[in-house]
C-alpha cells in the first residue's frame, strides 16, 4: 500500500451525525468509507475529498464480515471503525410491539457488535492494530421514556465497548462517545419546530445542541495517536449534561 493515510469506516455515515463524522475524518486527511442500506442523497464531502459509499445491511453478520475483508483488500487496511448507525422513533414501551423493540435493539446493539467483530478480524493482524469508537447516548445512562429499548441498547453498547477494550488489547483500542442532544436533519422529529429546538437547547449548560462536527472532532481525536493510551473510556459529549429538574421546581436557591 503506497497511500499511508488512515482508512476509516463510518457506519450510517450517509447523513446526520454519521455524515458529520465522515467529514471530520476527511478534513483530517483520512480515506473514508461510509456504509448503510441506502446511498446518501448527495455525496459526503470534506476538505480532504469524498467518502466512498458501499451498501451494507449491518444486521447480516456474514455480509459484514465479507465487507471488512473487502475493504482491507481494496484499501490495504482498516485502521478505524466508528459504529454510528442506530436510532429510534418515539414510542412508549407498553404501546410498542415486541418485534419493534427487538429490531431497535438489533440495530443499536447487535449491529455494532457484528461490525466490531468484522473490523477486529482485520485489525488484529495489522502491525499498528486499530481503533473502534462506539457512538453511544445519554439515553443509556439515565431513564429513557419514549425510547426504552434504544436506551437499554446504548447502555449495553457502552458495556460491550469496555469488554472489547480488555479482550482486544493491546492490538485494538475501543472507546465510546456518549452523545447528548444533537442537531441534525431529523431534529424536528424529536424536538419540534425551531422554537422547540431553541427551548431544548436552553436546557443544555453550554446553550446549544451538539453539531455533527462536534461528534466528528471527538472521534478523530479518539482515533489519533494523541489518544494512544485511551481505551475502554466513555467520553461524555453532552455540553455539560442536563440541569436537574428539581432545581427549577424548588422554591428556594434560585
Amino acid at each position: 500500500m503506497t497511500d499511508t493515510r488512515q482508512v476509516v469506516v463510518v457506519t450510517g455515515g450517509t447523513r446526520g451525525v454519521g455524515a458529520g463524522i465522515a467529514r471530520s475524518f476527511l478534513a483530517a486527511g483520512a480515506r473514508v468509507v461510509i456504509c448503510a442500506r441506502r446511498p446518501p442523497d448527495k455525496p459526503v464531502e470534506g476538505p480532504g475529498g469524498t467518502a466512498e459509499f458501499r451498501p451494507l445491511d449491518l444486521r447480516d453478520a456474514a455480509a459484514v464480515t465479507d465487507f471488512f475483508g473487502q475493504i482491507a483488500a481494496d484499501y490495504g487496511a482498516v485502521d478505524t471503525l466508528v459504529n454510528n448507525a442506530g436510532g429510534t422513533p418515539f414510542g412508549l414501551l407498553a404501546e410498542s410491539a415486541p418485534a419493534r423493540q427487538a429490531k431497535i435493539i438489533e440495530l443499536n446493539l447487535l449491529a455494532p457488535l457484528h461490525a466490531s467483530l468484522g473490523a477486529y478480524e482485520v485489525m488484529r493482524g495489522q502491525e499498528a492494530g486499530g481503533s473502534i469508537t462506539m457512538i453511544g447516548s445519554v439515553s443509556g445512562t439515565r431513564p429513557s421514556p419514549g425510547s426504552g429499548a434504544y436506551g437499554a441498547a446504548k447502555a449495553g453498547l457502552e458495556n460491550l465497548a469496555g469488554t472489547m477494550a480488555v479482550e482486544w488489547a493491546p492490538a485494538v483500542r475501543v472507546n465510546t462517545v456518549v452523545l447528548g442532544l444533537a442537531r441534525t436533519e431529523s431534529a424536528a422529529l424529536h424536538y419540534g419546530d425551531e422554537e422547540g429546538i431553541a427551548q431544548v437547547a436552553r436546557t443544555v449548560p453550554l446553550g446549544r445542541l451538539a453539531d455533527p462536527s462536534d461528534v466528528g472532532d471527538a472521534c478523530v481525536f479518539l482515533a489519533s495517536d494523541r489518544a494512544r493510551y485511551i481505551s475502554g473510556a466513555a467520553l461524555r459529549l453532552h455540553g455539560g449534561g442536563e440541569r436537574p429538574a428539581f432545581l427549577s421546581a424548588a422554591s428556594v436557591n434560585h
